[in-house]
């Protein structure tokens, strides 16, 4: 990761590269990957989050 930009800039970057293929990101998965970033959440609980979100199960 660069560590001359803040995570916010970064999460922005990526997200306005992923919107560009035509899918979205929303703020609370914005706010996830921050957390992962902070390593204020681990890996598994960013996917666990992400699949509750889409409704997959276990």
């Amino acid at each position: 990761m660069n560590g001359n930009k803040p995570i916010e800039q970064i999460i922005e970057n990526a997200a306005a590269s992923v919107e560009m293929e035509g899918y979205t990101i929303d703020s609370k998965s914005k706010e996830w990957c921050q957390k992962l970033l902070r390593n204020e959440i681990t890996m598994q609980e960013y996917i666990s989050l992400v699949k509750k979100k889409a409704g997959v199960k276990a």
